[in-house]
């Protein structure tokens, strides 16, 4: 990297200096206070930029709902950082409310409107005294239980916050609220609001959406204009801020980051990680800003200068920074987007063509071609100098390089390399998949099968296959090939058994009138749901809840991966999911066919079916009829 030009000095401030500064408010840093929304105007107001602009989807809903004149009250809810003092601030401010009264110490406001309702605003259930709190609530029961139209109600509420106030309440008045019950089904079971009540649920908003609109709405922010007059990104100097802000729109992948990104956040949600629009800021903010060397990891316009004379650009890597790698680890723990994230294993997950390409690739003429395409194309994050010398010492066996320390530099890039190619790997790249570089290696064909549940397009028959036949493993303990039929079975009655031979029943891999496997929906969760019905007498399914974990396990199953080798807690989801499998059969043959079993314990006779596996891996149950003794 070419050192600094004469003109730039010590005393050259950068003309995006406040843009940045108060970017680097949201960041992961210890004291990030400027994430919550009571501190953002004032930040504003310091270092005069423009704020960052994000939608608010439902707000035009709610100011609808308040200006019907409809009796009744808004109930806005989520998690720690969903938004809800954000969409409160906005309503505020959409009927008329002004910046200095919300902005005034007080949790409660109050705005008349011109017809002569008193509409009351809670910016934060919890701040409030319980006799404050039992105020509320009451108003808030009699506006929508008892009609009362004089004043409306607007509560900006955790979950758990406002169930336990209304208990604590319920309890000082020796009763139930009556809307404790409702408002929790709303929460847990989607269950309709109670009518006058209007709740929205902000956790409920979609994570890639959300993700999506941040990035857009940093990246592309109006402030980025400055960079370009700036002296640090002139006689081909590289600033690694305004380098990731580009990466992320896009300007040399046409867009592949921000979706293989957005398809990270998409699978971490299907596997229960809530990343509210607090932890979504914090990451891009981290992603565009981090740097191991930076001041509480993340940069300002002040470091870049010594950043680059360093050469130590490459530290500020965008696809390290999307896992943390800037930051402390202790600090990039505790943040729930960093854990989630992690939990891929991008970086320390790989496989042997990968590795090989980045090791051997420059010098091997086999490979020579996709370095050259892959890693030597990207000069700023991927065949840089200090990447090449550190890789030739730690094949050419240098003394240093045979040293712990040696030897761990260069297993830190090539950390950093894995994680790059993670996001730059292109889509159609057969020889080296993006996926096989994570802990989940199947997680392309789950985020299509829950794209076809949702759009209601047919399902891809590979995935079906690979699901019955790992069902199929997991039920029987055998290495079955069927993608015809699943088998139920057991070892005789003891159904957590690793090995079972026994058919109980079999069914079809397709929902027919027999009944059979239908993969649906979730409605609550989203997730694609494993639907087994047994007979055609009845439509009582048994369902099992695929979340990428579980797809993960089933398709390596498929694949020929032990049970017990990839999740002992995936294994023993599966087999309570075929306990009650085999408890619903035993139900059936109970109440369908009592006359068969009469007859065979009549005659003492005893009828079990055995799997039989064909040369082809083709299963079958055969049965065999034993008498028993008198």
């Amino acid at each position: 990297m070419p050192l600094l030009p004469p003109m730039v000095t010590d005393s050259y401030i950068p003309p995006a200096s406040r843009w940045i500064k108060f970017l680097r408010s949201y960041g992961p840093t210890p004291n990030n206070l400027s994430l919550f929304d009571e501190y953002v105007s004032g930040a504003l107001s310091r270092t005069k930029v423009q704020p960052i602009k994000l939608s608010s989807p439902q707000l035009a809903d709610m100011k609808s709902r308040i200006l019907s004149g409809d009796s009744g009250s808004i109930l806005i809810a989520g998690t720690a950082g969903d938004g809800k003092t954000y969409h409160c601030r906005s309503l505020w401010k959409s009927i008329g409310g002004s910046d200095s009264e919300w902005s005034s110490p007080s949790t409660i406001k109050e705005i008349k409107l011109t017809d002569g309702r008193m509409i009351i605003f809670v910016k934060d259930l919890s701040e409030l005294t319980d006799e404050q709190s039992d105020r509320i609530l009451e108003l808030l029961e009699n506006s929508v239980l008892n009609t009362e139209n004089t004043t409306f109600l607007v509560i900006a509420s955790n979950h758990g916050q406002i169930l336990e106030r209304m208990r604590d309440y319920g309890i000082r008045q020796n009763r139930i609220h009556p809307l404790r019950k409702p408002i929790q089904d709303t929460f847990l079971l989607s269950a309709d609001a109670p009518k006058g009540l209007s709740i929205y649920d902000l956790s409920k908003a979609g994570q890639r959406k959300s993700l999506e609109e941040i990035l857009s709405a940093i990246a592309g922010h109006p402030e980025w204009e400055n960079c370009t007059t700036c002296k640090l990104q002139s006689e081909k100097l590289i600033c690694p801020i305004f380098e990731n802000r580009n990466r992320i729109l896009g300007k040399n992948d046409e867009g592949g980051f921000s979706k293989r990104l957005g398809d990270l956040v998409e699978v971490a949600k299907f596997n229960g990680w809530h990343l509210p629009i607090r932890d979504l800021l914090a990451l891009v903010t981290n992603i565009i800003l981090g740097h191991s060397e930076a001041r509480e990891g993340l940069m300002g316009c002040s470091d870049v200068a010594r950043i680059q004379n360093k050469g130590s650009i490459e530290l500020g890597s965008l696809y390290g920074n999307v896992f943390g790698a800037n930051l402390p680890r202790r600090r990039a723990i505790g943040l729930p987007v960093f854990r989630a994230l992690a939990s891929f294993g991008v970086g320390e997950e790989t496989t042997n063509g990968s590795d090989g390409l980045l090791v051997y690739g420059k010098d091997d003429s086999k490979l020579s071609e996709a370095f050259s395409r892959l890693i030597s194309s990207d000069q700023v994050y991927g065949a840089t100098p200090n990447y090449l010398s550190s890789q030739l010492r730690y094949l050419e066996g240098e003394e240093d390089a045979r040293l712990d320390a040696g030897s761990e530099e260069f297993l830190d890039r090539l950390t950093s390399q894995r994680r790059r190619l993670f996001f730059t790997l292109p889509e159609k790249e057969t020889n080296y998949t993006f996926w096989s570089m994570t802990a989940f290696k199947f997680a392309g064909y789950y985020l299509k099968l829950a794209e076809a549940l949702e759009t209601r397009n047919q399902i891809d028959e590979n995935v079906r296959t690979m699901l019955v036949k790992g069902l199929n493993r997991v039920m029987s303990g055998l290495l079955l090939d069927n993608n015809d039929r699943i088998f139920i079975a057991s070892s005789g009655g003891f159904t957590q058994s690793k090995v079972s031979v026994l058919c109980d029943t079999e069914t079809p891999s397709r929902r027919s009138g027999n009944g059979g496997l239908a993969i649906k929906q979730n409605p609550q969760t989203k997730r694609p749901t494993l639907d087994i019905v047994l007979s055609h007498n009845t439509q009582d399914p048994v369902s099992f809840d695929l979340s990428p974990v579980r797809f993960e396990f089933l398709c390596r199953v498929a694949e020929g991966s032990l049970p017990g080798s990839f999740s002992n807690e995936c294994l023993e989801d599966m087999l309570a999911f075929k306990a009650k499998l085999l408890r619903k059969a035993e139900i059936l043959r109970s109440v369908i066919v009592p006359n068969e079993e009469e007859l065979n314990s009549s005659e003492n006779l005893l009828t079990l079916n055995f799997i039989e596996i064909e040369q082809n891996g083709h299963g079958f149950s055969r049965p065999v009829i034993i008498r028993m003794g008198v």
